[in-house]
């Protein structure tokens, strides 16, 4: 009697190869498995703009940090008495010394920039010379509003204290000029910390005391990164102008006009009272300049540098595993189609080469930025993965199909990371597009019938 020898099955791993379902899970699974190195990515680009960060920080020590311009206060200590009790338990009235501070009836300030870049090995930062010129005046109406008596306040004794963020930047000595009488600015540390640094003058008001009082001064500085200004006049106008074509506008109050061009930019605010959270006049002991109300009352310039290298790569990187998943479909449709059958370990290769783009992506970002960096990295990839799938599949149509498809994704990538209020719209466009292009072709596919396995010479 003749026994029928069933066919020999096969193994597992190969029906899964073979099977269309089973073959998308493991194009899934892999994808995912994927996210790992490309978030190591991400960390790697976090750590590389850490250290430009640092960088940015050292020379800033060295050469002088963001500078915040807080124009003068008038200081006027004045009598008042209090009550005491004496050695025998008597009320008495002592006499103390208190101070009224004033800020100024009108602030005009006009600053002159030059920006230039620094290096530090392979990062760059920021920092500037600045010229800055401030006028103004104190009201003797202020004072009278204040319904302290004239004849107690100690006019011999007036202090004018205006304050910078960091004394280092300074290039010359300040000559603050009270009706035009110069008075040299010096480092006052008794000035009941109304700034971080303040340059105080002592002057004597008695002539004065009467009638509003005119000052101006000008400053020469260094600093980096941005100029910062505090919103002290009741009515105050302040002007910038530099030599960069990058300038952020930062702060509580954006300017009233702006120019800015390939080579320059220009600024200029106009405040009033009404918009800062300072009264134009108090008694020493009340919290008026405190850190919050002055964070509220801050405003100015950050010089950015022309391109953000580590942000963009950072956008790119975000979008790895996207170009991943449709290289991966792309090439599975192209593997069904053609009627020949890709290894897993095959999706595997091609995706490390995809995830190595990004490493060859900052590591080049880094030397010659990021346009040029992106070129490179992207034909790199683009010839290693077509040339890879041209060899396994023994089709050169089929390599240069799936090159072309991988140029139009990072293409497609990079035209987004260019874009900033058009990005989600063109992004969207792009992915429709996509997945209309896989809908028509997933039509053309016969699902029913496995890939036939590449014959081997």
């Amino acid at each position: 009697m003749e026994t029928i020898q069933s066919p020999k099955e096969k193994p597992l791993f190969q029906q899964l190869q073979e099977s269309v379902g089973a073959k998308l899970f493991l194009i899934a699974v892999l994808t995912l498995l994927l996210l790992i190195p490309s978030t190591w990515i991400q960390f790697l680009i976090e750590e590389r703009q850490g250290r430009q960060d640092d960088a940015i920080k050292e020379i800033s020590e060295k050469w002088s940090g963001p500078q915040l311009i807080e124009s003068p206060i008038l200081q006027l200590p004045y009598k008042t008495w209090i009550k005491a009790t004496d050695v025998n338990g008597k009320q008495m009235m002592k006499e103390s010394l208190s101070t009224i501070y004033l800020l100024p009836e009108t602030l005009d300030i006009q600053s002159e920039v030059k920006p230039e870049i620094l290096h530090r090995g392979i990062f760059d930062a920021v920092v500037y010379h600045a010229k800055i010129r401030l006028n103004g005046k104190f009201s003797a109406l202020e004072l009278k509003k204040s319904g302290i008596n004239p004849a107690l306040i100690l006019w011999d004794k007036a202090k004018i204290v205006a304050g910078i963020s960091d004394f280092k930047g300074l290039k010359n000595t300040p000559i603050i000029k009270i009706e035009g009488q110069p008075y040299t600015a010096e480092p006052d540390f008794a000035a009941e910390n109304l700034f971080a640094n303040n340059l105080g003058v002592q002057v004597d008001l008695a002539v004065l005391k009467n009638s509003a009082i005119q000052f101006n001064y000008e400053l020469e500085l260094r600093g980096s990164e941005a100029l910062n200004f505090l919103h002290l006049g009741k009515n105050s106008t302040i002007k910038v102008n530099g030599d960069w074509n990058n300038p952020s506008f930062t702060g509580a109050f954006l300017p009233e006009n702006r120019t800015i061009t390939e080579k320059k930019f220009g600024s200029t605010w106009k405040m009033s009272n009404f918009n800062r959270p300072f009264p134009q006049q108090w008694i020493s002991g009340q919290q008026v300049l405190t850190p919050q109300n002055k964070v509220k009352a801050t405003f100015g310039v950050k010089f950015l540098l022309p391109v953000d290298q580590y942000q963009k790569t950072m956008r790119s990187a975000k979008y790895a595993i996207l170009i991943i998943l449709l290289s991966f479909i792309s090439l599975f449709f192209i593997e069904l189609l053609n009627k020949v059958k890709v290894n897993l370990l095959q999706y595997v290769l091609i995706g490390a080469a995809m995830i190595i783009y990004y490493t060859l992506l900052l590591s080049f970002t880094e030397q010659v930025g990021f346009a040029i960096a992106y070129f490179i990295a992207s034909v790199a990839t683009v010839i290693l993965v077509s040339t890879f799938i041209g060899a396994f599949l023994r089709n050169k149509k089929a390599a240069m199909v799936f090159a072309i498809i991988l140029s139009i994704f990072y293409s497609f990538i990079y035209v987004i990371i260019q874009l900033q209020d058009l990005a989600l719209l063109f992004g969207s466009i792009g992915l429709f597009i996509t997945v209309a292009c896989l809908m028509y072709f997933s039509v053309k596919i016969n699902w029913n019938k496995p890939a036939e396995p590449i014959s081997t010479p």
